[in-house]
């Protein structure tokens, strides 16, 4: 097994660091520093492979492979072609580059990126006489680079598709929810997996589903495949053997109720159909249902939610006048439960007349939002303001 010890970079949505960080601890990372939008960390193959295997939050881990200081565009060619892109993978596979850069003292990023595909290809050039292909829609390897006022970094990413394409999503109705936000909103209100559980605008059944996978203990990354396993130095062996591990983890059924509704038929027919291609269908109990109608399922549970919120006039005007019966029917049916909100709304615990005990920021796209996580003690929570 290779033993190098690389430094590594998770992309994650913004808000969830802090529980990334606890992810990539517990899979054997080490130096692990979050900033925004990811988290730095050092690690072997085995980790690479266990973070990408088992993180339900990350949307890619990057290896890096080198970090260089550069004074021109020159120098960002130079480092680029230095690398010995032969041992990561063959001429014959497609690749692409991405950069991003933060005060970064060059003229275009896009011209970084032509500049980075000349060295690759002049390396293989050097090296075999002939160059790869670029694909900018599946390449077979992503190229990473990240530019600041006075350094690039160049990564490879071990992940390939995103993270959060776990490989059940069907259908997704309107405005879905990215897999590792649903996961980190259960993660941020406490869920994991031993209590009951509801989703009262569960939409396609993402969040439900995820809480599923969380009550198993399921590897989020067991139905999908990983750019790593394309690269010249895959441990074949060792991935074998980490995901017969992660199977073997794996509950019989979860320790308490899961429960989704939505009140659109449509909707919950695509949770539905969503769940069943996730394996869990036969543990999440979806109902067609006003979220007013629906009912604790057991004691001190957990309801995380992301419930609609209006973008036009009309729309946040009837939100508005609904947000007061929605407080009323937690306050009523749900004490002793904690309650986890998502939304773009920042009135919404006001109208609510619910005074939530943390204010999470997070984004889901590029939509500021807040994750309002509330404790339901009867009347403690009113909002005195």
């Amino acid at each position: 097994m290779n033993n190098t010890q690389y430094t590594l970079f998770a992309t994650c949505p913004r808000g969830l660091e802090t529980i990334l960080a606890q992810e990539l601890a517990q899979q054997g990372c080490t130096d692990i520093a979050p900033t925004d939008g990811g988290v730095a960390c050092k690690g072997s193959l085995n980790e690479v492979y266990r973070a990408n295997l088992h993180s339900r939050t990350a949307s890619r881990v990057l290896l890096q492979l080198t970090r260089a200081s550069y004074r021109s565009e020159d120098d960002i060619y130079k480092a680029a072609k230095n690398l010995k892109w032969q041992e990561w993978f063959k001429v014959n596979q497609t690749f692409r580059v991405k950069v991003e850069g933060k005060r970064a003292k060059v003229k275009s990023l896009d011209f970084i990126a032509l500049k980075i595909k000349d060295g690759v290809c002049d390396r293989f050039r050097n090296h075999c006489g002939e160059r790869p292909s670029i694909d900018k829609n599946r390449p077979d390897v992503r190229i990473h680079a990240f530019l600041d006022e006075q350094n690039v970094s160049i990564f490879v990413d071990t992940s390939g598709e995103t993270l959060f394409k776990r490989g059940y999503r069907q259908d997704t109705g309107e405005a879905p929810l990215r897999e590792n936000l649903a996961a980190g909103l259960l993660l941020l209100a406490g869920y994991d997996g031993s209590q009951p559980f509801q989703d009262p605008f569960c939409g396609s059944g993402t969040i439900a589903i995820e809480a599923a996978w969380i009550a198993l203990n399921r590897a989020a990354g067991l139905n999908r495949r990983f750019a790593f396993e394309q690269f010249l130095n895959f441990d074949k062996a060792l991935w074998v053997k980490l995901k017969a591990e992660a199977r073997a983890q794996i509950h019989d059924k979860p320790k308490n109720k899961i429960a989704a509704s939505d009140n659109d038929r449509a909707m919950t027919r695509i949770a539905q159909e969503n769940a069943r291609a996730a394996e869990v269908d036969m543990f999440i109990d979806f109902n067609t249902l006003d979220a007013q109608d629906t009912r604790p399922n057991g004691e001190k549970g957990i309801v995380v939610s992301n419930p609609p919120y209006g973008v036009r006039l009309a729309e946040v005007q009837a939100l508005h006048a609904l947000y007061p019966q929605l407080g009323s029917w937690l306050k009523q049916h749900y004490a002793g439960w904690t309650i986890g909100l998502l939304s773009g709304d920042m009135e919404m615990p006001k109208l609510m007349r619910l005074k939530p005990k943390r204010k999470i920021p997070l984004f889901n796209g590029n939509l500021d939002c807040r994750l309002f996580v509330l404790d339901m003690v009867a009347g403690s929570n009113r909002d005195k303001a």
